[in-house]
């Protein structure tokens, strides 16, 4: 058997039967042991959203599973910042002949953009469907500066 650059040993890397193989997550196990409630807290503070531009409009989608639209807030700012945020506490209780535990877990996300100058921010809407946050901002159609051409004397 051949000693690992990463401690340990493992066996021929090259046979696809052997069962003595580097495991690039051993020593991590300590995670496995988290409670699902707190993996769903860190879920939320860890919270991405994607900011997609298109011609017409401005779109934001957060992926927020397992949160209600009641835990949700959209806001629009002054200085046209647009704000998304949430809040999640959950309270697991479990009782015992022997033992009764109670788990806590909350969590808070906050994320807040910038929007163009162009951005109707009247007009801003928002949906939630399956875990997923649409924010939806429309954009003013452009206006093109008119070109006048110029006779040149001489």
């Amino acid at each position: 058997m051949a000693l690992s650059l990463f401690g340990g040993r493992r066996g021929n890397v090259f046979d696809p039967f052997s069962l003595d193989t580097w495991d690039p997550f051993e020593g991590f196990g300590a995670l496995a042991n988290i409670p699902s409630s707190a993996r769903e807290t860190t879920a939320i503070a860890n919270t991405r959203i994607d900011w997609k531009e298109t011609p017409e409009a401005h779109i934001f989608k957060a992926d927020l599973p397992g949160i209600k639209k009641e835990e949700v807030k959209v806001e629009v700012e002054d200085g046209r910042v647009l704000q998304i945020s949430g809040e999640r506490s959950r309270e697991q209780e479990e009782k015992n002949d022997k033992w009764h535990r109670v788990e806590r877990s909350s969590g808070k996300f906050m994320r807040r953009f910038r929007l163009t100058e162009n951005a109707k921010l009247d007009q801003v809407k928002a949906a939630m469907e399956n875990g997923v946050l649409t924010v939806t901002v429309p954009k003013e159609e452009e206006k093109r500066p008119e070109v006048k051409a110029i006779d040149i004397s001489g």
